[in-house]
C-alpha cells in the first residue's frame, strides 16, 4: 500500500467524521449510512462499533464524561461511559429527508456543522453554528457541506459544498466563531475530477483536504496554492483527522458506497480507515461549549 497503513479494517459504506480525543487516545469515526460509530485507540487494540437507530456523522468532546453527537435529528449528549444518548438540541428533526454531515469545533468552543439530503438532493442542506445553547443558520441551500475547519487563532473558517467543488474561506469573530462578512474563494476545483471532501487545518495554516474519487489527500497553502498530494489506498477518501499525542499523524476515512462488484475488486481497501506515513504539524480539536 506504500505511503499508508490500515488503521482499521472494518469496512464502512460511508466512512466520515473522524475526531481524535487525546485524553483517551481514541479516534472516533462514523459509517453514516449504516447508522454506526466506530472507535479505536491509536496505540492499538480492536475497533469497537456502536450501532445507532439513526444516521450520525460527527462527535465532539464536552468534558471527561460527556460528548456531543451530531445525528439526523440534531445534537445529542452522549454519556462516554455508557453510550446513553439524550437529545440536547433538535435540528431538522421533523425533516425525514435530511441528515447530518460534516462538522468541526471552532477554537472558541462553537460548533459548525452541516446537513444535507439523504439522497444528496441539490440545495437540501445547510451549515449551522451552535454555541452555548444558541443555534443559528449560517448558509442555506447547501447540497453537500464539507471541509469545515478553522485557523488556530479562530479568525478564519473554511467550508465547501462538494457538489459545487469550490472551497471558501470567511473571516470569523475569534470569540464566538461567527462569520464576519461574505465568504471568499479559496480553491476552485470546478470541472476537475474528484470532489473536495473533509478537511483539517494544521498549525502552519496548511489545509489538508480529502479528495473524493481520486484516492488522495491534498495540501493547500494559506494562499490557496496546491503544495502536495499524498496517496490514500482507497479511491473514495473522505475525511482526515490529526491523531496521536502530538497530533503529528493523519488518519483518513474512506467509503465503499456506490462501488459495484468490479469496482470493489479494483479498490480492495475501500471503506477502511488509514494512517498516512507522513509527519504533520497538527493540533487537537477544541472542546465544544454547550
Amino acid at each position: 500500500m506504500g505511503g499508508a497503513s490500515i488503521f482499521s479494517d472494518v469496512v464502512c459504506e460511508l466512512g466520515e467524521g473522524p475526531s481524535y480525543d487525546p485524553a483517551t487516545d481514541t479516534l472516533y469515526w462514523f459509517d453514516i449510512v449504516a447508522s454506526r460509530m466506530l472507535e479505536k485507540k491509536v496505540s492499538g487494540g480492536e475497533t469497537r462499533v456502536h450501532q445507532f437507530g439513526e444516521m450520525a456523522s460527527a462527535i465532539a468532546v464536552i468534558d471527561g464524561e460527556r460528548q456531543l453527537l451530531l445525528t439526523e435529528t440534531g445534537l445529542h449528549i452522549r454519556d462516554a461511559a455508557t453510550g446513553k444518548l439524550t437529545m440536547h438540541h433538535p435540528v431538522e428533526a421533523s425533516n425525514g429527508s435530511t441528515r447530518s454531515n460534516d462538522a468541526r469545533v471552532h477554537p472558541s468552543g462553537a460548533l459548525w456543522f452541516g446537513t444535507m439530503g439523504k439522497k444528496a438532493e441539490a440545495g437540501a442542506g445547510a451549515i449551522y453554528w451552535y454555541f452555548r445553547g444558541e443555534l443559528r443558520l449560517l448558509y442555506p441551500a447547501i447540497s453537500i457541506p464539507n471541509s469545515i475547519c478553522f485557523t488556530e487563532d479562530g479568525k478564519t473558517a473554511y467550508f465547501t459544498d462538494t457538489a459545487v467543488n469550490i472551497l471558501y474561506r470567511v473571516d470569523c469573530d475569534a470569540d464566538t466563531g461567527l462569520p464576519v462578512g461574505e465568504p471568499k474563494l479559496f480553491v476552485d476545483r470546478r470541472g476537475d475530477e474528484g470532489g473536495l471532501d473533509g478537511s483539517v487545518l494544521d498549525r502552519e495554516g496548511i489545509l489538508w483536504n480529502a479528495c473524493w474519487g481520486r484516492g488522495r489527500v491534498d495540501a493547500y497553502a494559506p494562499d490557496g496554492r496546491h503544495l502536495r498530494s499524498v496517496a490514500v489506498p482507497a479511491v473514495q477518501a473522505s475525511c482526515p483527522a490529526f491523531v496521536g499525542a502530538g497530533a503529528d499523524r493523519l488518519a483518513v476515512t474512506s467509503a465503499a458506497a456506490g462501488l459495484d462488484a468490479e469496482a470493489r475488486r479494483a479498490d480492495p481497501y475501500a471503506g477502511k480507515t488509514f494512517l498516512l506515513d507522513i509527519a504533520v504539524n497538527g493540533r487537537h480539536e477544541p472542546r465544544v461549549l454547550i
